[in-house]
């Protein structure tokens, strides 16, 4: 008679822990960071056109806050490489998941070259301007970054690669050599086999820490968005965006045009949305919207792309690296602002001068991730190395940069997020079922690596702080 009373309490206590409490309730709208974030720009934007003064007066406020941001890139970027590269089980996918990245890279950079160039000859901004380059004058940050641009040979990211200093490397921010560091450590520590297991597992355990540290500096995200908005708009004027509205509009619209239809057909090849994906990143181009600068989420990028299920050693090889090799909106900038500046002043570009332009433009739009004023230094090193249009033409630029490198910014973030998701299909490791199943709920999911053997540590690591930082 015991019997039909002992199977009764085996059935209710099991099913109750299973579902559980994995999928926390969405915060509510007013509690995401995105609405905070879209609300400090709104807020900078009014008081850098009502109180221009004030707004200008806010400019530390922006700037600490990236560079707070940056203070964290290197460390975040080694120990990603490091980490991942540690845990592969062959360093013959490293080397192939890092020719992937760069052909990807290539074939990304040259049809953003191509479609700058398409259009600013279909559309002709600069048609009209009729700017005589002898009475243009050099002056200020344009000067600095025109004698920057003149300083550089074509080749030279490729020699620059190489750091003098493994300290100065992470001293100085320069995120193309602590990449090389990286990939260099990582692959020794492989090659030492059982001696470099404990070091790996610390590195995983110290990249947790960093990133919490990371989530208490991005609670600040709203207020540096402010601030840099707020000199913007204070500093330039909201007049400045009409003064050259035709370029500013052209560079806008093909930018969008290249995420929406370029990459977008790329995703859907992957079967899929690429207006999913930008929903997923919402918080982060609102942030790089404010701060003017992908390198404020670059961080972020790398574990959201992690919580889509992307492999880590991918993740940390494709967007370090992305950022120096991957600069789809720069690339548009480069070709639109050089054929614009010959338009405006008058200067005949052949069809074969203009192809020209695109090859020197492909070697100088690399490596100059990261560097303050980087678009110009490229325009001026591009101008200076083809010499056929005057490099001062860039002053009739110079005033409505800052504007256009936000458009530059938030098409390398797409641009970098889409060659990470096409690497890891290349590989064969992409599940898009998962993938689409994130993008659906907005909820990341830990990435299922390939078998590794010391794998109990790393999945408390991903699944404490992906979703963290994803939900901040």
């Amino acid at each position: 008679m015991a019997a039909p009373t002992s199977p009764s309490p085996p059935p209710d206590s099991s099913p109750s822990p299973a579902p559980a409490p994995d999928r926390p309730p969405p915060k509510p709208w007013y509690r995401q960071l995105y609405f905070w974030v879209l609300t400090a720009i709104v807020c900078g934007i009014l008081t850098g056109w009502l109180w221009p003064d004030v707004g200008v007066g806010l400019e530390p406020v922006g700037t600490t806050f990236v560079s707070a941001i940056k203070m964290l890139i290197t460390p975040i970027v080694f120990l990603t490489i490091v980490g991942g590269i540690g845990g592969v089980d062959s360093l013959r996918r490293v080397g192939r998941v890092g020719l992937k990245s760069l052909v990807c890279f290539q074939a990304g950079t040259l049809v953003a070259l191509a479609l700058g160039l398409l259009a600013v000859n279909l559309f002709r901004p600069g048609a009209g301007v009729h700017a005589d380059p002898g009475e243009l004058r050099l002056a200020g940050d344009a000067a600095q970054y025109v004698k920057d641009g003149e300083g550089q040979s074509w080749w030279h990211f490729l020699t620059d690669v190489v750091p003098s200093s493994a300290v100065g490397a992470f001293a100085e921010g320069n995120i193309l050599q602590v990449i090389f560091f990286s990939v260099l450590f990582g692959i020794a520590l492989k090659a030492v086999g059982p001696p470099g297991v404990p070091i790996v597992d610390g590195i995983n355990r110290l990249s947790t820490v960093v990133f919490k540290i990371l989530h208490y500096v991005m609670l600040a995200a709203p207020v540096g968005a402010f601030g840099a908005m707020a000199f913007t708009i204070g500093k330039y004027g909201i007049s400045t965006l009409t003064s050259l509205g035709r370029l500013i509009g052209l560079f806008y619209g093909t930018s969008l045009f290249f995420v929406v239809v370029v990459l977008g057909t790329a995703l859907a090849l992957l079967r899929i949305s690429i207006f999913r994906l930008l929903h997923y990143l919402r918080e982060e181009f609102l942030i790089v919207l404010g701060t003017s600068s992908s390198e404020s989420v670059l961080p972020r990028l790398m574990t959201k792309l992690t919580g889509l299920g992307v492999r880590r050693d991918i993740v940390g090889l494709t967007v370090p690296t992305g950022y120096s090799f991957n600069l789809d909106g720069s690339s548009i900038y480069l070709s639109l602002a050089a054929v614009y500046i010959a338009q405006a002043t008058d200067t005949p570009l052949s069809l074969g001068q203009q192809l020209g332009l695109l090859a020197v433009m492909i070697l100088t739009s690399k490596g100059s991730g990261g560097v303050t004023g980087a678009g110009f230094i490229a325009l001026a090193a591009t101008l200076s190395s083809v010499g056929t249009v005057p490099a001062a033409g860039i002053m009739l630029i110079f005033g409505i940069d800052k504007f256009m490198s936000e458009c530059r910014a938030l098409t390398n973030l797409a641009g970098n997020s889409v060659a990470t998701l096409l690497v890891t299909r290349w590989e064969g490791v992409l599940d898009t079922a998962r993938v689409n199943r994130v993008l659906r709920t907005g909820i990341p999911e830990p990435p299922a690596d390939d078998p590794e053997p010391e794998a109990a540590p790393p999945p408390e690591h991903d699944t404490g702080s992906t979703p963290a930082l994803a939900k901040t």
